[in-house]
């Protein structure tokens, strides 16, 4: 239904905003940076999939899609970042 929907939503953006709110700063505004976005990125990829399993809008569909490509490809950055860094990536793709 369209009230479960909106109510899968929130609880994403919930969890995500826990998530962010978990991470300790470390001072370096690179690597904070690169924390905060991958676990941002992240709950943009699961609303995406939630779109793509439940929407039938052919443009938001579209969207969706390429909001998962981008944001793949955009983690992939951090990660490698966070890594020479010698930061573990948090809020890890499932």
């Amino acid at each position: 239904s369209a009230a479960a929907g909106k109510m899968d939503m929130k609880a994403m953006m919930k969890e995500n905003n826990e998530k962010m709110a978990a991470i300790p700063m470390t001072g370096n505004a690179d690597v904070d940076f690169a924390q905060m976005m991958r676990i941002h990125h992240q709950g943009a990829i699961d609303m995406a999939e939630s779109e793509l399993r439940d929407g039938k809008d052919p443009q938001m569909l579209k969207m969706a899609k390429d909001i998962i490509s981008a944001q793949k490809k955009e983690i992939a950055v951090l990660d490698a970042f966070l890594a020479r860094s010698g930061k573990a990536a948090t809020g890890s793709a499932k």
